[in-house]
């Protein structure tokens, strides 16, 4: 796999929802990529919608695999999350990516992608930002800066926390945003921890479960972020059990450390509420477990590999990413 080079052309598909929820997003985030440096390609169904807010599994697929195949590309970035991307698994040519490696990344419901390809092909995938993430106009400076350190380089890089935060629909209203001081990354149980990272979001990842693409957990620091877009004032409970779900899997003991990003405000979740779910769950108290992370429904947000190997020092905050995936 190839990193990605000022001049790159980036093929935008949505094998979730269609891109024609973005409205004016879709030029916004086109700027900002070309002014980077890039070239935006869109895919033939980006913008093709059904009653479900989607396009075919056909459709879809096929997008998939010719962004896959093209050899004028760099990288793939999905336009963006919704509910039905694990539709598509039984689907992809698994052989035909690992012909063809390069880039992918996206969050939310690409979760299930990003893991289920790293399962069965090996490659490192990216947890990171959609095509229309890049249509933030106001606070992207952090989430800019991490997607190039983990893109366009092969030197590792130390992840700081960022500054500030916000949970916030920004795409509605770009120009009056509500930024909260943050005071870093919090730790519920000491440690270090080198290991390779697979997770995301936790709605999506636990679908993954008793299939064929779920990565194997030994040796592996899983990171999970929740989205209480669905639901609101049962977001805790539903936290709670997706993560007891996954305690139950038969390898969860043999992983090396767990990362929860931060909750949205519209969650309910408060410091007290997540750590009285976390002290119900003894082993947490065996391995490092931080929370209050930079990834997924708030912003900013980092850009991280599904595969890729890391290692966190609770005692020192610090997260190092190896950035050893690319080809010299």
């Amino acid at each position: 796999m190839q990193k990605l080079n000022n001049g790159d052309i980036i093929d935008v598909v949505s094998p979730s929802s269609s891109s024609i929820k973005l409205g004016n997003s879709i030029e916004i985030a086109k700027e900002k990529l070309t002014n980077m440096g890039y070239i935006v390609r869109f895919s033939e169904n980006f913008s093709k919608s059904n009653m479900l807010n989607t396009s075919s599994i056909e459709d879809r697929i096929n997008d998939l695999h010719k962004a896959f195949e093209s050899s004028d590309s760099k990288a793939i970035l999905t336009s963006i999350g919704g509910f039905s991307a694990n539709q598509l698994l039984p689907y992809i040519d698994y052989e035909l990516i690992k012909r063809s490696p390069k880039i992918l990344c996206g969050y939310s419901d690409i979760t299930v992608l990003l893991n289920a390809i790293y399962a069965k092909t090996g490659l490192i995938t990216f947890l990171g930002l959609h095509y229309s993430s890049f249509a933030m106009k106001k606070g992207f400076e952090f989430s800019e800066n991490y997607f190039l350190k983990a893109l366009t380089q092969n030197e590792p890089y130390l992840i700081t926390h960022s500054e500030y935060w916000s949970d916030e629909a920004w795409f509605k209203d770009q120009e009056n945003r509500n930024f909260i001081p943050t005071s870093g990354w919090k730790v519920y149980n000491d440690g270090i921890a080198d290991g390779e990272l697979i997770g995301g979001n936790i709605n999506s990842f636990y679908l993954l479960q008793g299939t064929e693409y779920l990565p194997c957990f030994e040796n592996k620091i899983i990171l999970l972020e929740f989205c209480s877009e669905v639901f609101k004032d049962a977001s805790i409970y539903e936290f709670d059990r997706n993560l007891e779900s996954l305690i139950q899997c038969n390898d969860f003991d043999k992983i090396k450390a767990l990362v929860i990003g931060r909750f949205q405000l519209s969650s309910g979740v408060s410091e007290a509420l997540l750590l009285e779910v976390l002290n119900q769950k003894p082993i947490l108290k065996t391995i490092p477990v931080i929370y209050d992370f930079d990834i997924g429904h708030t912003t900013p947000m980092l850009t991280l590999p599904i595969g890729g190997k890391i290692q966190i020092n609770t005692l020192e905050q610090s997260f190092l990413v190896y950035c050893d995936y690319f080809d010299n």
